[in-house]
């Protein structure tokens, strides 16, 4: 079911619903302010008729034509036999008035659920309730004719229902008829509304299936200046597209960079492997040259193939261990496996405070390797690289330091990128993959920290860590 006749259902359900409750409350009203109206008709003309008959003994009503009230009387004495009547009384059945008095129902059937009442307050010794003749239903009130506590007799006043019936069942036909009318006609205005306001998800449905046919993630779809929620989504959309756009330009460039960088080991290795074929004659020095060239290649895919795949786990979104780790001791392992990295730089670390932090502690001591070894490959023989690691606040500062090429600042922003390399002189034949720094970075986000980089051309760089304390680790038993 389209989402334009949902809405048109929805609506036309709920304008029913209201249509119907406020007709059924209106109609109540009216039927039950015509009865009690005529009620009290039939109370006052039967007040007056018997303060006449307590007085006198008769009225002048009795004599009266009331064929423009209908309202017609009859006398009974104090046995409860008929004494006389009013003009155009009809042919009703008569009734016995005491008992009458004892078991009328004050409500006319069919009509209790209104809660019809007799208007004001019934007089005592008078009640009101239903007789059928002639075809139709009459209102019938019996009151007890008194004087000085002696029973005079019984006054019934009669006046017909059938023209208020009548009149009731039109306006309850009427009222279904215009709740139907209504309802119906809602449906339709509501289909033309929906149809109108639904036009531009149309409109952003056919741009995404053009633009998902045509592949093209350069296209975006047109937007309303109302600012209303549809100009919002089209606006999102296109913020989507262009997310989209920059992750497939990304993995587009990955790819390549990744083929690149896989290409040049296999064909070095390839072309030592074939240069060993083809002279098997080779001398010993020649030989032992080609084949450390072919190693040092292999070992060098084999890092490139292991950072990809740390990557690739990264992007796939696998859990790290979590348990405490002493950043101090995880950074002294790295600094003393860093040492055999050296080329003549000095490589210290004058202060490592305590730390810890929650985490994966082979990941943490990866970060603090790859940041050593990266700082050590770009600075030359007889410089300087420094670690430390402080506490400041709730966060533990891990800082490695170096006195080596630097980094322009044009180049900053994407030293995190993988296989960014940001100056010729970082290239391939430093042993690098290009992919170093993306890990650490990729590291440091899955612990919760920030890793930013300050550096100078000519005068050094510094990449800070920094990762939230937590508490010791209880000592173990």
């Amino acid at each position: 079911m389209s989402i334009r006749l949902r809405l048109a259902l929805w609506y036309g359900t709920t304008t029913a619903l209201i249509v119907t409750l406020v007709a059924l409350l209106g109609w109540g009203a009216y039927v039950q302010g015509q009865y009690r109206l005529l009620d009290q008709v039939l109370l006052l003309s039967a007040n007056h008729v018997a303060a006449g008959w307590r007085a006198s003994g008769t009225s002048y009503v009795l004599e009266a034509d009331l064929s423009e009230l209908e309202v017609a009387f009859r006398l009974y004495g104090p046995g409860g036999k008929l004494k006389r009547t009013s003009r155009r009384v009809p042919e009703l059945p008569l009734i016995d008035p005491a008992r009458f008095l004892e078991q009328a129902p004050a409500r006319p059937r069919g009509w209790g659920f209104l809660g019809w009442t007799p208007p004001g307050v019934t007089p005592a010794g008078a009640a009101f309730g239903l007789s059928q003749g002639e075809g139709t239903r009459w209102r019938t009130l019996v009151q007890r004719l008194e004087r000085e506590g002696e029973v005079l007799g019984y006054l019934e006043a009669l006046t017909p229902l059938g023209g208020l019936d009548r009149s009731v069942r039109s306006l309850g036909l009427l009222l279904v008829g215009l709740i139907v009318l209504s309802v119906l006609g809602v449906l339709g205005l509501s289909l033309a509304l929906a149809a109108i306001g639904l036009r531009p998800i149309d409109q952003l449905n056919r741009a995404a299936q053009q633009i998902a046919r045509s592949r093209d993630l350069s296209r975006r779809v047109e937007g309303r200046p109302s600012g209303d929620e549809l100009s919002r989504l089209a606006e999102t959309f296109n913020q989507m597209l262009s997310s989209l756009q920059e992750a497939d330009g990304a993995q587009k460039r990955f790819v390549a960079d990744a083929s690149h960088e896989l290409r040049a080991p296999l064909a070095t290795i390839q072309g030592n492997l074939e240069l060993l074929r083809r002279y098997p004659q080779m001398p010993a020095a020649e030989r032992e040259k080609t084949l450390r060239m072919a190693e040092r290649e292999a070992v060098r895919l084999s890092r490139l193939v292991n950072d990809l795949l740390t990557l690739a786990r990264g992007d796939a979104g696998l859990p790290l261990r979590q348990a405490p780790v002493e950043l101090r001791a995880v950074a002294q392992e790295a600094l003393t496996e860093a040492r055999y990295l050296l080329r003549g730089q000095r490589l210290e670390a004058p202060r490592l405070e305590e730390a810890w932090v929650l985490g994966d502690r082979d990941h943490l001591k990866q970060l603090v390797l790859i940041l050593l070894d990266n700082a050590i490959q770009y600075t030359p023989e007889g410089g300087e690289v420094r670690l430390s690691l402080r506490a400041e606040g709730e966060e533990a500062r891990l800082a490695v330091s170096d006195t080596g090429i630097g980094i322009p600042p044009e180049d900053l922003p994407h030293v995190f990128e993988r296989f960014y390399r940001a100056d010729p002189a970082r290239s391939r034949n430093k042993g690098g993959s290009g992919l170093g720094l993306a890990i650490a970075r990729w590291i440091v986000e899955r612990h919760g920290g920030a890793v930013t980089v300050e550096s100078q051309v000519g005068r050094g760089t510094t990449v800070a860590v920094r990762l939230p304390l937590r508490a010791p680790a209880p000592p173990e038993r």
